[in-house]
């Protein structure tokens, strides 16, 4: 984040300016006990308290006195209080009341969320507008799942010259030191006697120096449920054999997303000291072009002794997450998520803001949901449908890596793949499988062009009320 590191501050350390989030109906009953000149200032400005409208309104000094934030109709609406953080100048602010049917920790939260910029690259920081807490907020408990927001997004937005393999692992490491997780990792070679053939087949064309590996982070009590989070670590997709065109590299930065989406999601777990039991397990590659990278028609091995058929070198992420999805699977997890950059289909699906998931449970896929609108990450559930399964049939292997293509649902065979090696049956969870863009296309107040952290609030919020 800027260096400013605390958006939301517990109480006040100086004069906070006053924000007035108010409804259309609302705007001419507010300004009419006001002084003339904030009157005449709102009429200028058009201010008609239009949902989203934000009008800071200058004292007699010329500083900002005090903020009108439109409401439109009232309908209850978190995005506002994100696109109001990067509407507003350096400051303090208060807010004087909330809407009817909004959360204050979640308006909260928002606000912080709308004040993330990247700035590793820059000169200097510039200071951002800070929000003090409503009465009864939690400011610390605000502030960190902001910054396991921000970790994840600076992790996507960081170009693959600094975010490696190896530069993965050193944030495990320190997240795994600062909340008392022990941590595992298998490099290089050793991962085929490891018996991580798939994820060692994917990475073993990059250099040395960014070999592929296997991170796994433990935390928690023993006789707490087990939440396994798998997050999909590809730091550059190059496409491998079957190279991508220069457009379709562009944004390959971020194909370790969901790694980074993994990671700040045990990092909010572990703050929170939820009462579970936690594995992060995180397969980490370089899809890289040499002499021995995977060729198309390969077969490869997996931990789960399947064996996969390469079609196509660029569908490589459900072969890490497979060998992954099969080691959650030995630790008998109550509840296992996997989330990943996978498909470009499931934004054709759904376009960049809407995150697909894939459960076959019925009840898991409801708290998921109920979650999701409680704090505005937006999610939909797609179908595992059956019907596509045999499109992933090999006529060589158990089966392959591309699905026939008169199945056409790319991101549901994914998911079909992906469930060959999830956890299930007997004493285990169920498994729900999350198609992240962990990116905005669209740069807009509060949501600037680059890494997203979607999701993965919904999926603390349904984790802390399945197991609370």
């Amino acid at each position: 984040m800027s260096d400013v590191t605390h958006p939301i501050l517990a109480t006040a350390e100086g004069a906070a300016i006053p924000i007035h989030p108010l409804t259309e109906g609302e705007v001419e009953g507010f300004l009419a006990q006001k002084r003339a000149p904030i009157r005449v200032y709102a009429a200028a400005n058009t201010f008609s308290g239009k949902a989203g409208q934000v009008l800071a309104v200058p004292g007699a000094s010329g500083a900002v006195e005090r903020v009108l934030l439109g409401l439109g109709s009232g309908r209850a609406d978190l995005s506002l209080f994100r696109t109001l953080a990067g509407k507003l100048p350096a400051g303090e602010y208060a807010l004087t009341k909330l809407p009817k049917g909004i959360d204050p920790s979640e308006a909260a939260l928002a606000f912080a969320l709308g004040t993330y910029r990247f700035d590793r690259y820059k000169k200097k920081g510039e200071p951002i507008a800070r929000l003090v807490a409503p009465k009864g907020v939690d400011a610390a408990a605000v502030t960190a799942t902001a910054h396991a927001c921000a970790l994840a997004r600076d992790m996507v937005n960081t170009p693959a010259n600094d975010m490696g393999p190896l530069q993965i692992e050193t944030i495990a490491r320190e997240i795994a030191a600062k909340y008392g997780a022990t941590i595992a990792v298998v490099t290089g070679d050793d991962l085929l006697g490891q018996n991580y053939p798939a994820v060692h087949a994917v990475g073993r064309a990059a250099v040395p120096a960014r070999a592929p590996r296997m991170i796994e982070l433990s935390w928690g009590q023993a006789d707490h449920p087990l939440v396994a989070l798998v997050g999909k670590g590809v730091v550059f997709d190059t496409g491998g054999l079957d190279i991508k065109p220069s457009s379709g590299m562009r944004l390959m930065k971020k194909d370790m997303g969901g790694a980074a989406h993994a990671l700040a999601l045990g990092r909010m777990i572990m703050e929170a000291r939820l009462p579970v039991r936690l594995a992060v397990l995180l397969p980490v590659v370089e899809n890289a072009i040499a002499g021995d990278a995977m060729r198309p028609g390969d077969v490869l091995q997996t931990r789960a002794g399947l064996t996969v058929e390469v079609g196509n070198t660029d569908a490589e992420g459900r072969l890490i997450l497979a060998d992954a999805l099969t080691r959650a699977a030995e630790l008998k997890p109550a509840l296992t998520l996997d989330f990943a950059t996978l498909t470009g289909a499931a934004r054709v699906a759904l376009g960049p803001f809407v995150i697909p998931f894939w459960t076959s449970d019925d009840r898991l896929a409801a708290q998921i949901e109920v979650a999701a609108s409680s704090v505005a990450d937006p999610l939909w559930r797609l179908p595992l449908t059956e019907a596509y399964r045999d499109a992933l049939d090999s006529d060589i292997a158990d089966l392959k890596n591309d699905p026939d293509g008169w199945a056409q649902a790319g991101a549901t065979t994914a998911a079909l793949f992906l469930q060959r090696f999830a956890p299930s049956g007997q004493d285990i969870g169920p498994w729900a499988h999350f198609d992240v863009f962990a990116w905005n296309p669209k740069g807009r107040p509060g949501f600037p062009v680059g890494g997203e952290a979607q999701a993965i609030r919904a999926a603390f919020a349904m984790i802390k009320g399945r197991f609370a």
